[in-house]
């Protein structure tokens, strides 16, 4: 009988990323942006036929992609290898190569807000003439006249909704990922959603139902986000619906209906309700998977979803009224199904001082188990590891490691007071909730102090630095991936609009610059003596390539083993299937080597 050997790295590899979709007004045909011939493009499917063909080839990452009401164009955003200086282009509506519309110099960004209900209007911002603060146009697609409408001061400001009759528009303020306000305004005024914006809270995906009542989510004076209002004509704020427990995330409006299709975060899951404003009537649904990353409601009230789960790679399901759910998308590893993947468990664990901490635990199939471990803190660090699928992750616990995910103090999903725990304290708690949650994996006899493998990206890759500087001891080796290795270059190198942030989210070079020494993996080179890998995309506007460079550098000028993988063609990720598959290769390459 023919024998097939074990599944190889590729197959775990063949899966691919789906990171946007939209449908057509008159719902034939749905249009994605994946890189399933190996870099990332738009895929089109003429519905109800689901195959895949090509609609526009560009090779890059995209930000957006709009449909002309009218059907006669579709817009998107691409960046150049993972720069993330999108510009806005217009395909055809039978696609083809997309043609600029709206670009500059490369260095410059242009973002998409708001295409008008005709088709004709297309509202954007851009760092044009103002990189830190950004400033917002809107574009007349008849005649080419291209219109200031408001110029961001002291904070990058974003356009986010704009009114049915294009008379009011909502914009938000960011401070921090933790807080930002929002404001209506109109020709004559110009009022905030919330009635105090000095206290820190976040407003965020406005909706205008109509012209007098736009909806929104926020945090003000609570926990957990929940659905708000405010009344133009009365300058009313009001609480609407809020769920225990969970924070409302995203809201999408049904106006044939009246209701809002609404996703909340509770931890490693996302929940979906569908809420009538007016009766105030509701009821939660099952969704398809439990990470919920785009809902469009189409006029006919059919409901699609893109998502994943830990065994189920980006998927888009069509629901009727949020039920019977069907897959459009066949998206899987080859030659592999969701039996073959693994579930995590959800633990918690205590950490230095009491704090409740929870993580996945992703248990090696015992058919395979080699016996060693892998800590991965996750990047953000205002994000949260969840029950997502990651090729990396199912691939590796095919390989026989047990995986470990913590979401220490910081990370979302858990209340704004934890997320918020992590501003101006990068190194401290955050490390010392890894450090607990790695003595529970001893304790519990998970692994040993013998076979464990630290591995992070972004500021996952930071802690990996920062832990394997001040506490050696506890790792075989180490893998970071785009990681910060000093907190006073990152910070003077991060991308315009990032740096009015700065202060709130990791503090201020010259008034904290004991906590900055303290905090930076730079200061524990002396520490740093296991072997590493460090991998690092040249484009990566976030984290700099010298934040990689300088950390390499300076572990072999003092003769520690480090490999360094710099991919010429990528930013702050993998968007071309060929580098994904080279990075994750050597990985398993790089831990294999030092299993004995």
């Amino acid at each position: 009988m023919i024998e097939f050997p074990k599944a190889r790295v590729e197959q775990f590899f063949r899966t691919y990323v789906i990171t946007d979709f939209t449908i057509s007004k008159d719902e034939s045909r749905l249009v994605f942006s994946s890189n399933l011939n190996g870099k990332m493009n738009l895929w089109g499917m003429d519905l109800p036929d689901t195959f895949p063909y090509l609609f526009a080839q560009q090779d890059e990452s995209c930000s957006f992609i709009k449909f002309d009401p009218d059907n006669r164009f579709v817009l998107a955003g691409f960046d150049r290898d993972g720069d993330e200086n999108y510009h806005i282009y217009a395909i055809p509506s039978e696609g083809g190569l997309p043609q600029p519309l709206i670009t500059g110099d490369t260095a410059d960004k242009f973002f998409f807000a708001h295409l008008s209900e005709d088709g004709n209007r297309l509202y954007y911002m851009t760092s044009e003439g103002n990189p830190s603060f950004l400033n917002t146009r809107m574009r007349n697609l008849e005649d080419g006249t291209d219109t200031l409408l408001n110029e961001g001061e002291t904070s990058p400001t974003n356009l986010t909704a704009v009114s049915q009759n294009e008379k009011a528009f909502v914009y938000e303020r960011s401070f921090a990922n933790t807080y930002r306000t929002g404001f209506v305004k109109t020709e004559d005024e110009m009022h905030s959603l919330t009635p105090d914006t000095e206290k820190v809270h976040v407003v965020d995906d406005p909706v205008f139902t109509d012209n007098r009542v736009v909806y929104f989510v926020t945090d003000y004076e609570e926990e957990y986000s929940y659905l708000a209002s405010f009344d133009l004509e009365t300058k009313q704020f009001s609480r609407v619906y809020s769920i225990s427990g969970e924070s409302i995330s995203s809201l999408n409006w049904d106006k044939e209906r009246g209701v809002f299709y609404i996703v909340t975060e509770k931890g490693v899951t996302d929940g979906l309700y569908r809420f009538n404003p007016a009766n105030g009537m509701h009821e939660q649904l099952a969704p398809p998977v439990d990470i919920i990353e785009k809902i469009q409601v189409t006029k006919s009230g059919d409901l699609y979803v893109l998502g994943r789960s830990a065994t189920i790679p980006h998927n888009i399901f069509l629901g009727k009224a949020g039920s019977e759910w069907v897959q459009l998308t066949n998206n899987r590893a080859l030659g592999l199904n969701s039996e073959d993947m693994v579930e995590p468990d959800v633990v918690t664990y205590k950490s230095f001082d009491g704090t409740e901490i929870e993580a996945l635990l992703f248990k090696a199939n015992p058919e395979y188990d080699n016996g060693h471990t892998i800590f991965w803190p996750h990047g953000g660090p205002q994000a949260a590891e969840r029950k997502q699928f990651r090729s990396m992750f199912q691939c590796f616990l095919n390989r026989g490691y047990t995986i470990f995910a913590p979401n220490f103090r910081g990370s979302t999903g858990y209340g704004s007071s934890f997320a918020k725990l992590v501003e101006q304290d990068w190194g401290e708690g955050p490390r010392l909730d890894c450090v607990a949650g790695i003595e529970w994996l001893f304790d519990n006899g998970i692994t040993d102090r013998q076979k464990l493998f630290l591995v992070g990206g972004s500021y996952g890759g930071y802690m990996a630095l920062l832990l394997h500087g001040r506490h050696p001891e506890l790792f075989k080796a180490v893998v970071d991936i785009f990681g910060p290795s000093d907190l006073f270059t990152f910070a003077n190198s991060v991308p315009p609009h990032w740096k009015p942030l700065m202060d709130r989210w990791l503090g201020d070079p010259e008034r904290d610059k004991e906590r900055f020494i303290t905090d930076s993996p730079v200061t524990y080179l002396d520490g740093m003596t296991r072997p590493m890998l460090v991998i690092q995309g040249a484009k990566d506007p976030r984290v700099v390539k010298e934040e990689s460079d300088q950390i390499v550098a300076k572990l072999r000028g003092a003769g520690r083993d480090v490999e360094y993988l710099l991919l010429e063609d990528e930013g702050h990720g993998f968007s071309k299937k060929d580098n994904e598959i080279k990075v994750y290769s050597a990985m398993l390459d790089f831990l294999a080597k030092h299993q004995a």
